[in-house]
């Protein structure tokens, strides 16, 4: 009964809040707004083992959008009192990069603690990032978190001492000049995958209605 129940509640956590968008511009959100933004740019999902009734792989990532930036901002810079011209100076180079980078923070648990840890040479998975068309970027970046701040286990809820922490960074732009998330595309997909079996994460994403203005 609990495994059934746990696998219920993963279900759930992998379910979109909201519509999501990658569509740039102004956003005006408060800080009280985080919780939404993060919980609609979060998805949660698994690889299991039925027959030792085990977990090969949980995963639990959010797409740190341009749109989930700036709502990450806005909390960030009011509960440490940043002064607004500071806050408006990190919003903007956090915004520059959101152009050249898509970023992920991930967290992962599995029955191999040697084998989830992404960032080494004897990780059992490989982490792409695959477009609507199934073409596949490799990240330029993946670096373990080995001590989450305070900052982290707040605003990334997902941390905790029995998973590791990762921040993930794929190029916005591949090798051969093509954009590794299509201008207009309908989803993109965080894959990993590996000998041990895939777990796939998969946003889906809106249009925002001409006279409906953007959060």
């Amino acid at each position: 009964m609990r495994l059934w129940i746990a696998l219920a509640l993963a279900a759930l956590c992998g379910c979109a809040t909201r519509t999501i968008t990658l569509e740039t511009g102004p956003r005006s959100f408060t800080p009280d707004d985080y919780e939404d933004v993060y919980e609609s740019w979060t998805r949660d999902d698994q690889d299991f083992e039925w027959a030792l009734l085990d977990d090969v792989l949980h995963v639990t990532a959010t797409f740190e959008s341009w749109e989930f930036r700036w709502a990450y901002i806005v909390r960030y810079g009011y509960d440490h009192a940043i002064e607004a011209d500071t806050r408006e100076a990190m919003l903007r180079a956090t915004l520059a990069d959101a152009q050249d980078s898509h970023r992920f923070f991930v967290t992962v648990a599995g029955s191999d603690f040697r084998e989830q840890n992404l960032a080494s040479r004897h990780s059992a998975w490989r982490v792409l990032l695959v477009d609507p068309e199934g073409r596949q970027t490799l990240a330029t970046e993946i670096e373990r978190v080995r001590r989450p701040s305070a900052a982290d286990e707040i605003y990334f809820p997902s941390v905790n001492p029995q998973r590791q922490a990762f921040r993930i960074v794929f190029p916005a732009t591949r090798p051969d000049g093509t954009p590794s998330i299509p201008p207009g595309a309908d989803q993109v997909i965080l894959r990993f995958t590996g000998a041990r079996g895939r777990v796939d994460l998969r946003w889906d994403f809106g249009r925002v209605d001409e006279d409906q203005p953007l959060e």
